[in-house]
Parts: structure tokens; sequence; C-alpha cells
């Protein structure tokens, strides 16, 4: 009889979750892999972001839709590689989904196809001013 591992069955059917559709619910533990994130940290960012609400079935279980593993992404983004805080990050959030100047700057730039140095600059200071008058209201 021939012993399957359940490393060999994940190489087979590639990435966890792989196998479902594009808009299905993932675990946990798939979005965990797919991200390269340990459980306990998404579990931790729940608490520190209040707009990441995974649904939550019976026992507490996590299950991850197509928009919160977006959303787990662009945290991990402003985290872990352009250098934001957790606060930092939940507040730029925040001002995204409430149609903040900086994404509508970002969409701006994006859209029109300016990737310059001096567009940059310009919509960083724009950033920086809005951070700064932020911080000093808070």
């Amino acid at each position: 009889m021939l012993k399957t591992s359940s490393s060999n069955l994940k190489a087979a059917h590639g990435a966890p979750g792989s196998h479902k559709q594009p808009g299905a619910l993932r675990t946990i533990g798939e979005v965990s892999a797919l991200l390269g994130l340990r459980q306990h940290v998404l579990r931790y960012w729940e608490t520190q972001f209040p707009m990441l609400q995974p649904v939550k079935r019976s026992g507490s279980r996590r299950y991850y839709r197509p928009e919160d593993i977006a959303l787990l992404r662009r945290i991990d983004d402003l985290v872990h590689r352009e250098g934001y805080t957790l606060r930092g990050a939940s507040q730029l959030l925040e001002q995204d989904a409430s149609g903040g100047e900086a994404q509508r700057l970002s969409n701006s730039s994006e859209d029109s196809g300016l990737n310059s140095d001096d567009s940059m600059r310009k919509t960083l200071s724009k950033i920086r001013e809005k951070l700064r008058s932020a911080l000093e209201a808070g």
C-alpha cells in the first residue's frame, strides 16, 4: 500500500486552496500558506485593523473572502515592504476606505501613466503633509 504524506498531496495539487474557485472562502491555514504569514499574525492583525473581518463560523473558525485576502496582502506590503507601523498602516487604510487623498493621488498617477520622479515627489510631499497634520491633530 502506498503512503501519501500531506506535503506530497500539497505538491501534487499546487498551493493550498488552489483547487477552489477564485471566489471561494479560504481557511486561515490556506491564507497563511498563500501569503507566507503565520496564523497568529493573521489573528493579531484582526485586532489591529477593524476593516479586516473574516467570516467566523462555529467554533470561531475563520474563513477569508477574496477581499479579505487582498486586504491582508495590502497590510503585508505596507508593514513589511514599505515600513509602516501597524498604526500607520491602519490609518492609511482607513483614509483609503473613506476616499482619502493618498488613494486618489496614487490612482491618478497610475491611471495617467505618470511614474516620473517629479510626480512621485509631489505625491509623497502631499501625503507627508497630510500625515503631519494628522499627527499634530491627534
